[in-house]
């Protein structure tokens, strides 16, 4: 099978196309914590994917490139799209977007009913905080390491309708769950109607219990509102399970879809009531989540590819990926917290952190470590300067080497030093 042939079919097949039918039985055998330590199959998974020379790409957290199954899919769903013109859009086009968003709700594993494809996170949660009938005096509560799009948005309805927005601060490296709830639950008074949360907070990696806070704020009558944008497709779960009221994702991080696509879910008996930040049309009742879903004119290519990403996705499973980004994470954060002078802002416990990690070298500013990784070893970061929370930002994916890693921490131990 030439390049052409499995670029075409890798994605809805499987990984025997790739390793061949006996090789991958024995990877496929393999316990997904075993498998993660395989340098021979990851560098199979890497291959899949167009590699800049220029730099170590770790900064994988705002946008993850495609790989070439996807993005192959992707532009072939372009030049389709645009070769049928108005024709597809009148006859097929709603068609292969209901498809696709039910492949995604499947993924999800919530109902169809209750999820709906966005552009990206902001918009999703964005659409929920709007959308509340706010009275005076209502409150809501979030942390500092929130995201600041969503924390914008609930100012505007602090100006707007006279939200009361009551801000705790996390921990970066929390002793328990219980310390985690407190901090939230202390924050909750009986004006209190919403409380948002990230799954993983996107400036450090730390995954938080949103279950069993959701469970306390259901006990004081508060809805839960949850930032999924960096655990979608990066953590093995079900939507559902997270016990909360709604959730937002983006589809361009870890799921791999081109810039544009999002999900929103709304547990069905909230979707009545929440306004929709556009009308749509009156046919469509208060009780259909479709109400907050008006797009106008929206390039349908994009939402094509969520079924060129799932498949490329579920090709490799989700609990190998998850596994394998752990392993990536500890493999360098565990050498950096011996370094003096290195400060980990990422939990050690491996249940509170996966992929994401937050590191300082303490004689420099967020800044100046970020320039310094990239101007003399050639990594790319993002710097973080807030509180709790002041370092660079560490993103590797599927495709990232232990041996660039292993650059990153020889970096870190020469700048520490």
């Amino acid at each position: 099978m030439n390049k052409r042939q499995f670029v075409r079919t890798l994605g809805g097949a499987s990984l025997g196309m790739l390793f061949g039918d006996e090789l991958w039985a024995r990877y496929a055998a393999l316990p997904p914590s075993r498998l993660a330590q395989d340098e021979a199959f990851w560098g199979r998974i890497r291959g899949q994917y167009r590699i800049t020379p220029d730099y170590i790409n770790l900064e994988n957290g705002y946008y993850l490139m495609q790989s070439q199954p996807v993005l192959e899919g992707f532009v072939g769903h372009v030049r389709d799209c645009n070769l049928r013109a108005s024709r597809y859009m009148r006859t097929r086009m709603e068609a292969d977007r209901l498809a696709a968003r039910r492949r995604l709700a499947e993924l999800a594993g919530c109902p169809l009913e209750e999820l709906v494809v966005t552009r990206n996170t902001t918009e999703s949660l964005d659409t929920v905080i709007a959308g509340f009938d706010w009275r005076p005096g209502d409150e809501a509560v979030m942390a500092l390491q929130d995201y600041g799009a969503m924390q914008d948005q609930f100012r505007l309805m602090a100006r707007r309708f006279g939200v009361v927005n009551r801000t705790i601060s996390l921990p970066a490296l929390p002793t328990s769950d219980e310390e985690i709830i407190s901090l939230y639950e202390n924050a909750i008074t009986p004006r209190t109607r919403l409380l948002m949360v990230c799954h993983v907070v996107n400036i450090t990696g730390q995954i938080l219990p949103v279950r069993r806070i959701a469970e306390m704020a259901h006990r004081h009558n508060v809805h839960v509102m949850v930032d999924g944008a960096h655990a979608f497709a990066q953590l093995d779960f079900r939507i559902p399970d997270l016990g909360a009221d709604y959730y937002g994702s983006s589809l361009h991080k870890w799921l791999g879809c081109p810039i544009g696509v999002g999900l929103l879910w709304v547990r069905r008996d909230r979707i009545a009531g929440l306004w929709p930040m556009f009308a749509e049309s009156s046919n469509v009742p208060d009780d259909d989540i479709r109400k907050l879903n008006h797009t106008g004119t929206h390039p349908p290519h994009t939402d094509l590819a969520i079924n060129d990403a799932i498949d490329f996705h579920q090709s490799i499973g989700i609990q190998r990926k998850e596994a394998r980004l752990r392993f990536l994470q500890r493999h360098w954060t565990d050498q950096a917290r011996t370094i003096p002078g290195v400060t980990m802002n990422t939990p050690a416990d491996a249940a509170r952190a996966c992929a994401i990690a937050n590191v300082r070298v303490e004689r420099m500013s967020p800044a100046e470590l970020g320039a310094a990784l990239f101007d003399r070893y050639h990594i790319w970061t993002v710097a973080i300067d807030r509180e709790n929370a002041r370092g660079v930002r560490v993103t590797p994916h599927l495709f990232t080497t232990t041996q660039e890693l292993d650059t990153l921490v020889r970096a870190l131990r020469e700048l520490a030093a």
